[in-house]
C-alpha cells in the first residue's frame, strides 16, 4: 500500500491564484475548515502575470457605463457562444468585488477626485480597467493573499496535485507529491474547487508560467467531467520576440489602451487594412489620428490597434506571412511617438508602464520611451476548460467538484476581451467558494476507497521503472509543444490537425513508457513526465474541438472555413471521456436568451 500523508478539510482548493485566494477567502468566511494546495509557492501564482487592469463598469472614468454595456460588450467579443447567464453575472457583480478589493487594501491609481482611474482596452466601448500601473495582477494577488491569511486557511505549498478520487457520483479526495521530496498527500475533502489556470505550456510560444499545464482540466476529466469550448485559445497578439530566451513573454495590451501603435517595417499603421464593419470611424492612417482617438471621445473614437485580441493577432500575422514584419519575426509596438504630443513623455511612460519599460529595457536592452518594441503573438489564454453551473460553478456530472478561473469556461465564449480574466476571478472564486462550502454543510464526508489511491500513487511512480534515457520527458513535451504551435495554432486547416491527431497518438504511446532517471527528491525530469498526461490530454481535446468546428469564430481560425456558421453559432463542443477512457465530443444547444439581455445588446449596437 502505498504511503502518505492524510490531511482532512470541508473545502480543498487546488491552486492559489486570484481565483483560488479569493475563493478560500469566501469559503472560510462561510465558517468551514478550508485547504489550499498550490503548485508552487504562494504568491507566485500567474495572475501576477495580468498586467493591464480589471474589467468592471464602475463608470468612473465615462459615466455612460453600466454592467449592460459590459454584458454586451463580452457577448460581442465572444462572438455570441458565451453562457450567457455567467457573462450576466460577472457583468453585474464584478464592480462590487473591484470596490471589494479597495476595501481590504488594493492600491489603485487614481483620478483627479480620487476615484479608481480606469483605462481603455480592447473591445470595451469605454475606458474599464480598473488598474496599478501595468502591475495591477501583483496588486490583486497581494491584496487577497494578504486578507486571505487571516482567515484561518491551511496552506500547502509546491504540492502538485495527480488525480483525484471519486467515490459514486460525488469527488472524495484529492491525491498529489511534494515537489521538493517527493513525498506523497492525500486531501480528504467535501467539496474541492479547481482554481489551476491554463494550458499555454501546450504551445512553444506562450506567456504562461511553467504551472500551467492543463491540471485542472485534465483532473476534471479523468474524474467524469465535461469540458467545452476547447477550441477556443487565444493568442495575445503582443509578446516579446527577441531575445529568444524571452520569446513570448507578455506584452501588455495597456501599452495600447495608453496609446501604443502597431507598424510595419514600412512603418505604416497596418490595422488599418483591415476594420471590422461594424467598427467606426474609419479614418486616415496617422499618428495624429491614433492619439485623438486615445485621448479624445473614447466612446466612438479607439484605436483599431484596441479591436479584440483575435482579431489583431491575426493582422499581425499577416503583416509577417506578406514579409513585412520586424527583423526578428514580429512587428513593431511604439508608445514612444508621444512624445510628439506631450511634454515629459519619458515620465509619463514610465509612470503608466513602469514594468514594460523595466522589462524591455532588462531583458532586450530596448528604451520604450525612445524606441519601438518588437512584438508578436503568443499563446495566452484559454477560453475553453471545465463545464460547470452558471450560478454554483460545480463541475457537470460530479457532485462536490467546482472550477473557478481559466479552469473553467462559459463567461467568455469564442474570445475573452482583455481585463475580464481578473474580474472572472474575484466574481467566480468567490461564488464558487461560497456554494462549495453550502455543498460541504449540507453533505457529510464521503469514504475514500484505498484502491484508487494504490493506482494513484502506482501510476505516479510508474516512470521510475522504466528504461530510457533521461531526456525523453523534454524531448517529448518540446516536439507536443512545436507540434501544437504549427499545427493547431493561430490559423488552422483540416490536414494539419489530422496530422496533429496522428503525432498525438504517437506522443501518447511515447508518454506511456517514457522513463526518468534518479530518485523522487529535487526530480524535475520526473516532473516533466507527469505533466505530459495532462499537456496531451488538453491537447487532444483542443484539436478534436477545432476540427468539429468547421467555421472561423474569435480564438478559432480556420483558413479551409474563414466565415462563421449558422450553425455553429447555436452550439458549444462538449467534450467527455467514454467508459473505455477514449475521448468523445458531442454538441450542446445554447439556451435561448432572455429578452431583457438580448434588448441590451441590441441597444449596445444601434
Amino acid at each position: 500500500m502505498a504511503q502518505y500523508t492524510e490531511h482532512e478539510h470541508d473545502v480543498l482548493i487546488i491552486g492559489a491564484g486570484g481565483a483560488g485566494l479569493r475563493a478560500a477567502i469566501e469559503a472560510s468566511a462561510a465558517g468551514v475548515k478550508v485547504g489550499l494546495v498550490c503548485k508552487s509557492l504562494l504568491g507566485k501564482a500567474h495572475t501576477v502575470m495580468a498586467e493591464g487592469g480589471i474589467a468592471a463598469a464602475l463608470a468612473n472614468t465615462d459615466e455612460r457605463d453600466s454592467w449592460k454595456v459590459h454584458f454586451a460588450d463580452t457577448m460581442r467579443g465572444g462572438q455570441y457562444v458565451n453562457n450567457w447567464r455567467m457573462a450576466e453575472l460577472h457583468a453585474k457583480e464584478a464592480p462590487d468585488r473591484v470596490r471589494e478589493l479597495e476595501a481590504w487594501g488594493a492600491v489603485f491609481d487614481r483620478t483627479r477626485d480620487g476615484k479608481i482611474l480606469q483605462r481603455n482596452f480592447g473591445g470595451h466601448k469605454y475606458p474599464r480597467l480598473a488598474h496599478v500601473g501595468d502591475r495591477t495582477g501583483l496588486e490583486m494577488l497581494r491584496t487577497l493573499q494578504d486578507h486571505g491569511i487571516h482567515q484561518g486557511v491551511d496552506v500547502h505549498m509546491e504540492i502538485t496535485i495527480v488525480s483525484l478520487i471519486r467515490e459514486g457520483d460525488r469527488v472524495a479526495a484529492a491525491f498529489g507529491y511534494e515537489r521538493e521530496r517527493g513525498l506523497f498527500h492525500l486531501f480528504r475533502a467535501k467539496a474541492i474547487i479547481l482554481c489551476t489556470g491554463g494550458i499555454g505550456r501546450a504551445y512553444s510560444i506562450t506567456s504562461n508560467s511553467w504551472e500551467c499545464t492543463g491540471d485542472g482540466h485534465t483532473l476534471a476529466y479523468d474524474v467524469g467531467a465535461e469540458l467545452i469550448d476547447m477550441e477556443f485559445v487565444q493568442f495575445h497578439p503582443t509578446g516579446m520576440v527577441w531575445p529568444p530566451s524571452v520569446r513570448g513573454i507578455l506584452v501588455t495590451e495597456g501599452v495600447r489602451g495608453e496609446g501604443g501603435i502597431l507598424t510595419n517595417q514600412e512603418g505604416r499603421r497596418f490595422m488599418f487594412d483591415d476594420i471590422p464593419e461594424n467598427y467606426r470611424p474609419q479614418t486616415a492612417d496617422n499618428e495624429e489620428e491614433g492619439w485623438r482617438y486615445t485621448q479624445g471621445d473614447r466612446a466612438a473614437r479607439r484605436p483599431p490597434e484596441l479591436l479584440t485580441r483575435d482579431h489583431v493577432a491575426r493582422c499581425i500575422v499577416r503583416e509577417i506571412k506578406a514579409g513585412r514584419g520586424s527583423p526578428h519575426g514580429g512587428v513593431f509596438l511604439d508608445i514612444s511617438w508621444i512624445k510628439k504630443k506631450i511634454s515629459h513623455s519619458e515620465a509619463h511612460i514610465k509612470k503608466k508602464l513602469p514594468s514594460m519599460y523595466h522589462q524591455f529595457i532588462k531583458l532586450a536592452g530596448v528604451d520604450i520611451t525612445r524606441e519601438a518594441m518588437e512584438v508578436g503573438p503568443t499563446t495566452h489564454y484559454i477560453m475553453g476548460g471545465i463545464h460547470v453551473d452558471a450560478d454554483s460553478q460545480m463541475a457537470t456530472k460530479v457532485q462536490g467538484l467546482f472550477a473557478a478561473g481559466e479552469c473553467a469556461a462559459g463567461i467568455n465564449g469564442a474570445n475573452r476581451l482583455g481585463g475580464n480574466s481578473l474580474s472572472d476571478l474575484l466574481v467566480f472564486g468567490k461564488r464558487a467558494g461560497e456554494y462549495a462550502a453550502k455543498f460541504a454543510k449540507d453533505h457529510g464526508a464521503t469514504k475514500v476507497d484505498d484502491k484508487q489511491v494504490d493506482v494513484a500513487a502506482k501510476r505516479t511512480l510508474e516512470p521510475f521503472e522504466r528504461q530510457g534515457s533521461a531526456d525523453g520527458p523534454y524531448q517529448i513535451q518540446h516536439t507536443l509543444q512545436e507540434m501544437m504551435q504549427h499545427h493547431v495554432g493561430i490559423v488552422r486547416t483540416d490536414e494539419e490537425m489530422a496530422q496533429a491527431v496522428e503525432h498525438l497518438k504517437h506522443l501518447r504511446k511515447q508518454e506511456a513508457v517514457v522513463a526518468v532517471k534518479g530518485n523522487r527528491e529535487y526530480n524535475p525530469g520526473w516532473h516533466t513526465a507527469l505533466d505530459l498526461h495532462n499537456l496531451l490530454t488538453v491537447s487532444e481535446a483542443i484539436t478534436m474541438a477545432a476540427r468539429v468546428r468547421k467555421e472561423s469564430r474569435g480564438g478559432h481560425f480556420r483558413a479551409d472555413f474563414p466565415q462563421k456558421s449558422d450553425e455553429f453559432s447555436k452550439v458549444n463542443n462538449v467534450i467527455r471521456r467514454d467508459k473505455n477512457g477514449a475521448m468523445q465530443i458531442s454538441t450542446l444547444p445554447i439556451p435561448a436568451m432572455p429578452a431583457e439581455l438580448e434588448q441590451a445588446i441590441k441597444s449596445e449596437m444601434s
